[in-house]
């Protein structure tokens, strides 16, 4: 079964950091671009990240500086810093860059994304 899953959400307080965690089952995910997305309550889903297979990224300008991907040959990671409580959200990633995000790599695409992990900041 081709499935995506994240861990590493919680609630923490505002100026924490989190580590967020992507694994693949079913496909080789260092042949793909992961992005990392997010759905807050009662807003549209926002694209955050994208890495390519050799490691290459790019952010939201709203997250530039405070949120960090990386990877290594088996998961896909998405440090966030210095959190603030408008990041609450649940977080998915996607193997496929979301709308607007090139990394300017080439890359298997795959329609998959996990079922997400919650993040909670308190102010």
């Amino acid at each position: 079964q081709v499935q995506l899953v994240e861990s590493g959400g919680g609630l923490v307080h505002a100026g924490e950091s989190l580590t967020l965690s992507c694994v693949g089952s079913g496909f080789t995910l260092e042949f793909y671009e992961i992005g990392w997305i997010r759905v807050a309550p009662g807003e549209a889903r926002e694209g955050m990240s994208c890495i390519s297979g050799s490691g290459r990224a790019v952010y939201a300008g709203s997250v530039e500086g405070r949120f960090t991907t990386y990877r290594d040959k088996d998961r896909v990671y998405l440090k966030l810093n210095n959190l603030r409580p408008e990041d609450t959200a649940v977080y998915y990633c996607t193997a496929t860059c979301p709308p607007g995000f090139a990394t300017g790599e080439p890359s298997l695409v795959l329609e998959v994304s996990g079922q997400g992990t919650r993040v909670a900041v308190s102010s």
